[in-house]
């Protein structure tokens, strides 16, 4: 008993001994709890406050102006962008500049009166007349938690700086959702749960991919070889794209049949989005690749960059809801990028010169990522 006790304390010395020397593996574990700790608790927010907003005020009077403010003091919406007319308005939450525009007519002076006749229990012109709201908001459906956050703001009182009744029965703002009407939660998740598997997947193919050569004893091989460091990055990680692409038909066709979710965008921009996202993925797979020293090491570095994708890119939280340093940290990230034209593409039909942002982003993230690999790679072998 005694002397398999000295056995089993030797097997762990040597591994404490293995897992000191191993600082990739040992860091991993310090970092993985303390990352999700830190965009759990910190980043991570379902109260969303501040969403950019745009104006379209045709009203231009001191009435308007209180109105916005009051708005704003809710601290559930920033306006950040005004615009002369509606259309203007409505391509900017299209590029998802903004995700709502807040409309006040012409006759808002002529509505608030009313409201405040029929609150006072004066006669009032028509039913009809009393019963409108004072303003709209057009909001960006596509993302149900902003929807949300938006429409608490429907029934807002302004009794103290309007002189509105509170207890009018027509609702203060009519609003109305754009891309999701019904506010589905399958119409928000599909397309985003699409740049999330891809990023799970492409990561995951090609981050062992120069480390296996090693482990398989094939590096002498490639060494010996007048192949030059790009030109097997390059070779690495076409095959995944026929794969990533065949992920894209399968997940977009059931969502289609299976959950109505529809695509309104064209085949050629949607092909177009998904393999600048394709490539993006594999080559940061590859950037891991040259970094990792075995597949374990790989495959942790695979769920580091997996899980702020997960949280930050917008695809589970609002990314208007997240503090400025967790937004920062999504604008690194493909996926944030890949969620934004996703979206665009298949809910709103928007065009590629409406998302020039995010397509030179990938474009520049996959040439850098590329060049990067191709000299660790260099490196190593030398």
């Amino acid at each position: 008993m005694i002397t398999a006790l000295y056995r089993i304390q030797a097997i762990f010395f040597k591994e404490l001994t293995q897992l000191k020397r191993d600082r990739m593996t040992f860091g991993m574990v310090i970092m993985i709890p303390l990352v999700q700790l830190i965009l759990f608790g910190y980043a991570i927010n379902t109260n969303v406050r501040h969403i950019p907003v745009a104006l379209v005020d045709h009203s231009q009077t001191a009435l308007s102006r209180v109105l916005v403010q009051t708005v704003t003091a809710t601290q559930v919406v920033k306006f950040t962008e005004q615009y002369n007319d509606i259309d203007s308005a409505q391509k900017a939450m299209e590029r998802t500049d903004v995700r709502a525009i807040l409309f006040i007519p012409h006759d808002l002076s002529q509505r608030l009166s009313r409201s405040s006749s029929v609150g006072l229990g004066l006669p009032a012109a028509s039913d009809e007349q009393t019963s409108r709201p004072v303003a709209q908001w057009v909001v960006d459906g596509s993302d149900t938690m902003i929807a949300s956050s938006i429409k608490s703001l429907r029934s807002m009182p302004l009794v103290e700086l309007l002189r509105q009744p509170a207890n009018r029965s027509t609702p203060t703002f009519e609003v109305t959702l754009f891309y999701n009407p019904e506010q589905r939660t399958a119409v928000n998740i599909v397309p985003g749960l699409l740049g999330i598997i891809l990023t799970m997947t492409m990561i995951m193919f090609t981050s062992a991919a120069i480390v296996r050569e090693s482990e398989h004893g094939n590096m002498e091989m490639l060494i010996t070889t007048p192949i030059k460091p790009i030109e097997l990055m390059v070779g690495k990680i076409i095959p995944y794209i026929f794969i990533g692409l065949l992920q894209v038909i399968i997940i977009l066709g059931l969502g289609y049949y299976v959950f109505n979710v529809p695509v309104n965008g064209g085949l050629l921009p949607l092909f177009g989005v998904t393999l600048l996202f394709i490539a993006a993925s594999l080559v940061l797979g590859l950037v891991i690749s040259t970094i990792a020293t075995n597949q374990l090491q790989s495959m942790q570095m695979t769920i580091f960059i997996l899980l702020p994708s997960i949280l930050l890119s917008g695809f589970m939280f609002p990314y208007e809801g997240m503090p400025l340093t967790a937004q920062y940290i999504a604008e690194a990230l493909p996926a944030t990028h890949f969620m934004r034209l996703i979206r665009g593409v298949i809910l709103k039909d928007v065009e590629f010169t409406d998302m020039t942002f995010d397509v030179y982003w990938l474009l520049l993230f996959t040439v850098l990522g590329l060049v990067v690999a191709s000299l660790r790679f260099k490196k190593n072998l030398d």
